[in-house]
């Protein structure tokens, strides 16, 4: 994953880019929705939030298959979207969010292993207790030791992972099908609230950051868009993979709504696909979900560590981070990235751990990290199609297209950013702030200046959400 393919063989191709994506998606998240989304909504407000979300994502994914033929030079991922739209310091901002959001991500990984084993082994809790705490810093460095010694025996657990979380998944929705009740269902429109606008909107925006987080991975062809055999492969690829993905989360939480009243899913146990299977079927039920899930988390886990990596080896090629963290191994493994991307896990999950709710926590700050990097993402689309960058030949209806969805996507992830609310948005500034250390040595190493004006603007700002963050987590002001 770390060198070039010598040849149009090896590279990926329409079918193996749309794996990637769906594979990427389908992780941790989908076997949390049911008791995330009852605990803030109905049928009504989660036939709302899809509608909202597949709507916004569709754009981003649609803003990625753009990008991915107007601008073929760009392939090393997200960040090097903002990096061409708005310089060096603002690319290298979101490589961190990106980076932090799958180190972040996989925490939720490792703490919902620890809850799902908890319902059989009591000392793991719901994935925070010290045992717990411990069990998962040990897997941590685990999976780095495996990786070490090389991608070709990680990517057979990818395989098997694979495989073994689609086969819970379908018969879930089977089983759902076949157990669903009008009655349960109707009695579940608005979960006992009223059908006001204001309650509608308040269930939407509580339920927006669950929906970024199992949209994760949208972005995973063009993190690996150097690898397509054509460049038009990612974007399609994109699409497909989100449409696929979007169908199948939408199915699993309404079909979840027909089977227990809203209530009860609130208080299922992570993970709630368990729980309602089991009500559906019995104690078997919960014990497949379960054991799917912890094969296919341990997938995920494995998927991502390797993404983290990924972002920093390409960061480092483009000289936005410190160089050592550009090397890579004999065994082909960026061993530095990898390291470095561990420690970040190991610092999230000690703070995670001093949380209430671990596992929510970690899936919101997540998505919450992740969101910066697809705004500007979003806003790059807009400017390329308003200065005809890379639209060379083109009509003018298709650029009058691009800049809708484009504006579109602005929109969206605008409003996203505005759902996870301010304490995420400061605990973001203090990630961001003193990572700027990589990106200060990087630029001494390539005798560059610092900072731009603007940047330093940048800067400030960010310095100052990092200090009131830490005031507010010293005071109490700002709960975890």
């Amino acid at each position: 994953m770390s060198t070039q393919p010598s040849s149009n063989e090896s590279k990926l191709g329409f079918l193996a880019l749309t794996a990637m994506v769906v594979g990427s998606m389908v992780g941790a998240g989908i076997f949390m929705l049911p008791r995330r989304f009852a605990e803030a909504t109905g049928v009504i407000g989660t036939g709302l939030t899809w509608l909202i979300a597949g709507t916004g994502m569709l754009m981003l994914a649609l803003v990625f298959q753009t990008l991915a033929v107007r601008q073929p030079t760009l392939d090393a991922g997200v960040f090097a979207y903002a990096k061409a739209g708005f310089g060096n310091y603002v690319g290298f901002i979101a490589a961190v969010g990106f980076w932090a959001s799958a180190c972040a991500g996989n925490v939720t990984y490792l703490v919902l292993i620890k809850s799902t084993l908890g319902a059989v082994i009591p000392g793991l809790g719901e994935g925070d207790t010290i045992l717990a705490l411990v069990l998962s810093s040990a897997m941590i460095w685990a999976f780095v030791a495996l990786i070490l010694r090389g991608v070709q025996q990680a990517a057979l657990i990818n395989t098997i992972a694979t495989v073994a979380k689609l086969v819970p998944i379908i018969l879930f929705v089977i089983v759902t099908i076949l157990a669903f009740d009008h009655r349960v269902f109707i009695d579940n429109l608005m979960g006992g609230e009223a059908a006001t606008a204001d309650v509608l909107f308040g269930q939407v925006r509580a339920t927006m950051l669950i929906t970024v987080f199992v949209f994760l991975g949208i972005e995973g062809a063009s993190i690996y868009s150097r690898y397509a055999k054509t460049r038009r492969d990612v974007g399609r690829a994109t699409v497909l993979g989100f449409v696929s993905v979007l169908a199948l989360l939408a199915a699993i939480t309404m079909l979840a709504y027909g089977v227990m009243p809203r209530a009860e899913m609130a208080a299922l146990r992570q993970p709630s696909l368990a729980g309602v299977l089991t009500h559906a079927v019995g104690p078997w039920g919960g014990v497949l979900i379960s054991a799917g899930l912890i094969v296919s988390v341990l997938g995920a886990y494995l998927a991502w560590t390797l993404m983290a990596a990924e972002v920093v080896l390409a960061a480092a090629k483009n000289q936005d981070m410190p160089a050592a963290l550009g090397r890579v191994s004999k065994t082909g493994v960026p061993k530095n990235a990898l390291l470095v991307s561990a420690a970040l896990t190991q610092l999230i999950l000690l703070a995670t751990f001093l949380t209430d709710g671990a596992l929510d926590f970690a899936l919101d700050l997540t998505g919450s990290l992740a969101l910066l990097p697809f705004f500007l993402t979003a806003v790059f689309a807009v400017k390329i199609a308003l200065t005809r960058d890379g639209y060379d030949e083109v009509s003018a209806k298709t650029r009058r297209r691009d800049l809708i969805v484009g504006g579109i996507a602005v929109v969206y992830t605008a409003f996203l950013i505005y759902a996870a609310g301010l304490k995420f948005l400061l605990l973001s500034c203090l990630l961001l702030a003193p990572a700027t250390v990589l990106y200060l040595v990087a630029r001494r190493e390539q005798r560059h200046p610092f900072f731009k004006r603007y940047e330093t603007l940048i800067l400030v700002v960010l310095i100052i959400g990092a200090a009131v963050a830490l005031h507010g987590l010293l005071t109490g002001w700002i709960a975890i």
